[in-house]
């Protein structure tokens, strides 16, 4: 490897940063850090994407994760969503262990994103986890912190 190799960022499209922003702030503790409104001359080439795209990159952080909250805001440069399955080669979810799991999710559905019930797994010496989307389908693992606190050591 040369020099230095770090992770900048993990980027969702998203078809209203504002909803999003409250989602992902006060659902999993993410600040908001700083917003680009990218010429479309640069994102266009950069995205692969014809323009106009009218991209609006929002970035949010933590102490272990950035997420970059894209916003195609011109007419006709948001493309469809469409339902992922975790078998699909390519980043599929998100994953937060955490202290209270039925708190956070009593709080998903009031900040625009979706329980999945039906993936929720047994309890077990591992802990829970199950699956939740963002208020544009992006899945989200959530897990207790049986699961994180196993893991052997690695990042913190």
């Amino acid at each position: 490897m040369a020099g230095r190799v770090v992770l900048n960022h993990l980027g969702i499209a998203v078809t209203d940063i504002a909803r999003s922003r409250r989602f992902y702030e006060e659902l999993l503790g993410f600040e908001y850090w700083w917003t680009l409104e990218a010429p479309d001359e640069l994102a266009a080439k950069v995205m692969m994407i014809d323009p106009p795209l009218g991209l609006v990159a929002t970035y949010l952080r933590r102490p272990d994760m950035v997420i970059e909250l894209m916003q195609f805001t011109a007419p006709g440069a948001a493309a469809a969503w469409k339902a992922r399955r975790l078998n699909e080669p390519g980043l599929t979810h998100l994953s937060f262990a955490v202290d209270d799991a039925p708190a956070l999710l009593a709080r998903v559905p009031d900040l625009g994103g979706q329980v999945l019930w039906e993936s929720q797994g047994p309890k077990s010496a591992w802990g829970q986890t199950l699956f939740i989307r963002d208020p544009d389908g992006q899945l989200i693992e959530i897990g207790t912190m049986e699961w994180r606190d196993k893991l052997p050591g690695g990042p913190t």
